[in-house]
């Protein structure tokens, strides 16, 4: 008996300096949710980290594309960046090179500038997409054919 209460005095008060539970918290460490294969080819996986509200204009957003994954065309609004945090994936601005994008690689595309981002063919790609609350604008899409085409020039 005088060991419970003295374990209730020591327990009691802990719980109230607990966590508040009136913080809105997600985990970057969940894959999220699949993505319905609407604007790319493959399989990708969504966690909305941060969406946008009256007190900040962007949205912050997990995007992991397994292998061989395309994104289509497409631009933004507003200033998109995207940090890598895992494995290797494409990235090209129209009108410029291809280029084979890194962890640890930030990467800043200008507002209303067409673009696309993916996995290579044999890397899975984790980035952090931050970008504006206006909706992705999609453009075109891009073909398994031309997806093929760059992994063959980026793997040379």
């Amino acid at each position: 008996m005088k060991n419970l209460s003295l374990l209730i005095l020591i327990i009691l008060p802990l719980s109230f300096f607990g966590q508040d539970s009136n913080y809105l918290i997600n985990s970057y460490l969940e894959d999220g949710r699949k993505a319905p294969n609407t604007h790319y080819i493959g399989e990708a996986w969504l966690n909305s980290l941060f969406r946008a509200d009256e007190n900040a204009n962007y949205n912050i957003t997990k995007a992991t594309f397994k292998a061989n994954s395309t994104l289509d065309w497409h631009k933004h609004e507003s200033t998109q960046i995207l940090i890598v945090v895992e494995g290797e994936g494409y990235y090209q601005e129209r009108g410029k090179n291809p280029i084979i994008m890194q962890v640890g690689d930030v990467i800043k595309c200008n507002k209303n500038t067409e673009h696309w981002h993916s996995s290579t063919k044999n890397s899975d790609v984790t980035y952090l997409a931050l970008y504006g609350k206006q909706p992705t604008i999609w453009t075109e899409v891009l073909s398994q054919e031309y997806y093929d085409s760059i992994a063959k020039k980026l793997s040379k």
